[in-house]
């Protein structure tokens, strides 16, 4: 089932409480450097440090109460991972996280907090959807996926209802890998150009717009945007894509780094090479937005210390 916006709005009704509103901030300094009306959606400043927290939230509360007793299963990289976690928690049931062994340590350790089991993998010579899949049939628990889900889908759409609620933006730049967050937010903005952002050598996104069918990347490739180093689209956000994504851009590491440094000191957050990629792209001119009005969507901020400091060292 492909969500519709009346999906989104319900998942906004349903989530009320669990997650909250993040604010949209404005800088002087970035208006001037790029000649439009930028506004920055600080999803790192959602509960869980994530956008995450939307789907996660609205695909645990709308499972049937005997499904939801018998517990969730998810797999993701980490900001999927501390959102099922942290809404298992809220709903009290248990949670079993199939995370990959080299996620960021920060990632582990909040889920791991949160009460949840992590299951580590590794993501080069192992699938993550099988162990999951595997998981859930032995435990007859629910499986939430991190994008290709109807009801995450429309929860992460939130995100872009909310912007709705205090301005029209002419565009929108989304980081993405599985496409949940920006097919929800094409859902919540249909007047929107929207744009996604992917990291260099991992352009699945671009490639499948342009052939008209899901591509994959090859595995080992590597970025410090480790939320968007997903194999390939979902199938339902690609069906969203075909009709609502104008385009998808490719950002480097380092451009990565300058966008983290450039919010820290300028915007006064801090955010995770991911959740700094639509920055990036915006900073590095991907798209000319010259007397635009443009939303950012600064999906996260779960860094770890080293790798926040050596973005912030190398400007």
């Amino acid at each position: 089932m492909i969500p519709t916006l009346e999906d989104v709005r319900a998942a906004a009704a349903r989530i009320q409480g669990i997650a909250v509103r993040t604010p949209l901030l404005r800088n002087d300094t970035l208006d001037a450097r790029t000649g439009a009306r930028v506004f920055v959606k600080a999803e790192c400043l959602q509960r869980g440090g994530a956008f995450k927290m939307r789907g996660a939230a609205n695909a645990i509360a709308a499972l049937a109460l005997e499904v939801r007793a018998k517990g969730v299963i998810a797999f993701s990289s980490g900001n999927h991972a501390i959102a099922v976690s942290t809404a298992a928690s809220h709903f009290g049931i248990q949670a079993t996280i199939v995370m990959p062994s080299d996620a960021p340590r920060i990632k582990l350790e909040m889920t791991r907090v949160n009460g949840a089991e992590v299951v580590t993998y590794d993501r080069v010579n192992e699938s993550r959807e099988a162990i999951g899949a595997r998981l859930s049939a032995e435990r007859g628990a629910a499986l939430i996926k991190p994008f290709d889900d109807a009801f995450v889908i429309a929860g992460q759409g939130t995100t872009g209802l909310e912007v709705s609620e205090e301005i029209t933006p002419d565009i929108v730049f989304v980081p993405a890998s599985g496409g949940g967050l920006a097919a929800g937010v094409a859902l919540a903005l249909p007047q929107a150009r929207i744009v996604v952002v992917e990291p260099d050598g991992h352009d699945d996104i671009a490639r499948s717009l342009a052939a008209g069918v899901l591509q994959r990347n090859a595995q080992g490739i590597r970025s410090i945007c480790d939320g968007l180093l997903t194999e390939q689209m979902g199938d339902l956000p690609f069906a969203i894509a075909q009709r609502r994504f104008e385009c998808a851009v490719a950002v480097s590491d380092d451009a990565a780094r300058r966008a983290m440094a450039f919010a820290f000191r300028h915007l006064k957050i801090v955010l995770e090479p991911s959740g700094a990629a639509s920055l990036a792209a915006l900073l590095e001119g991907a798209i000319d937005v010259q007397g635009l009005t443009v939303v950012i969507i600064a999906s996260g901020g779960n860094v770890d210390a080293e790798t926040f400091a050596l973005a912030l060292a190398a400007q």
